[in-house]
């Protein structure tokens, strides 16, 4: 009989073949995070997509062509088109790399739907969520960035906006951070996050991205690099580093299997019970065909054998089995105790 047990991944298949990096860029509106991420077409990776969650992926020269950007119309849609490109059809686009425009966007209209859904339940305009109902909303939030960064394998870029320079700090000394999310949680998925802003240069304004939070050993937090920066440059500093051994172009040949063998003898199905075998064990033990028809018309009230389910004549074998070894242990005990007599 074939097995039908599911085949067991081998661990040892999963070791890292090949590299990539997933960067969050922050910084406030019109510093070219959009730009930033749509340079993603222009690094060899492959097809860009872009969800678009501030639907202004409009404005960039080549959407539709050089890379795809999936506007989200409604909050909820977003996981739904994540996982449609991941593990949906979507893969037939043969997409290379992803980002998301913007974080806070996304991050925003989830917790202003939860929050109005609170206050419309206590009747308090003013009210605030209970701890369970941020947990709550945040392990929605991190499925999101986890399908994206973790489950999709490719290089990520995820836009985050700051409203305003120093907003952070003084919102943190008043209120306390609420919902670390917003601002902390994107380094726990991402390998760098940087901060991007304009900047006078030596009698010039700039564009400068900082490195403020680091995952990667490329990476040190303060690097910085300056002007019309692009995300393949990023990619080439990080092949230039001697601390990365895994390629990018194509992922370390493996001489692993993906799934472990089963070794287990396969089992055999046992060959069943006929009614025409029924008939010939109990002529071969001294029943007759009549035995059968009358056990069944007392067991299972079918007088017509040939009319037997499997399981109906499985019971009857059981209990001529059972019969035929009484009958033979009876016969064993009296001759035993016909020799005892005759000693």
């Amino acid at each position: 009989m074939k097995s039908t047990n599911k085949p067991k991944i081998n661990p040892l298949s999963r070791m890292p073949r090949q590299q990539r990096l997933v960067m969050a860029i922050r910084g406030g509106a019109g510093v070219g995070k959009s730009h930033f991420i749509s340079s993603m077409a222009e690094a060899g990776l492959g097809k860009l997509c872009i969800f678009d969650a501030e639907r202004k992926a409009r404005l960039l020269r080549g959407v539709g062509q050089k890379f795809d950007a999936l506007e989200i119309e409604q909050t909820d849609e977003l996981p739904e088109f994540i996982d449609w490109a991941i593990n949906g059809e979507g893969r037939e686009q043969n997409y290379g790399c992803f980002a998301l425009d913007s974080w806070a966007a996304y991050f925003g209209a989830k917790h202003s739907e939860m929050l109005e859904a609170v206050r419309e339940r206590t009747g308090d305009p003013l009210a605030q969520p209970s701890a369970e109902e941020l947990a709550a909303d945040q392990m929605i939030l991190q499925s999101v960035l986890r399908k994206l960064c973790i489950e999709s394998g490719k290089c990520v870029v995820i836009a985050d906006q700051i409203a305003a320079k120093g907003k952070e700090a003084k919102e943190d000394n008043e209120i306390g951070r609420v919902l670390p999310m917003t601002a902390s949680g994107l380094e726990y998925f991402v390998d760098v996050m940087l901060e991007v802003s304009m900047q006078e240069r030596d009698g010039e304004i700039t564009r400068v991205f900082q490195v403020v939070k680091s995952n990667s050993p490329a990476f040190e937090v303060g690097f910085e690099m300056t002007g019309d920066v692009t995300f393949k440059d990023f990619l080439e500093y990080m092949k230039g580093e001697q601390a990365l051994e895994l390629a990018f172009d194509t992922p370390a040949k493996s001489n692993v299997p993906e799934y472990i063998e089963d070794k287990k003898p396969l089992s055999i199905a046992p060959n069943a019970m006929t009614i025409e075998n029924l008939i010939k064990k109990a002529e071969d033990n001294g029943f007759k065909q009549a035995d059968i028809v009358t056990g069944a018309k007392i067991y299972h009230n079918q007088p017509n054998i040939y009319h037997l389910t499997d399981e109906q004549i499985l019971d009857l074998d059981r209990r001529m089995t059972a019969r035929i070894e009484k009958t033979q242990t009876q016969a064993k005990e009296l001759k035993s105790d016909k020799r005892a007599k005759a000693a």
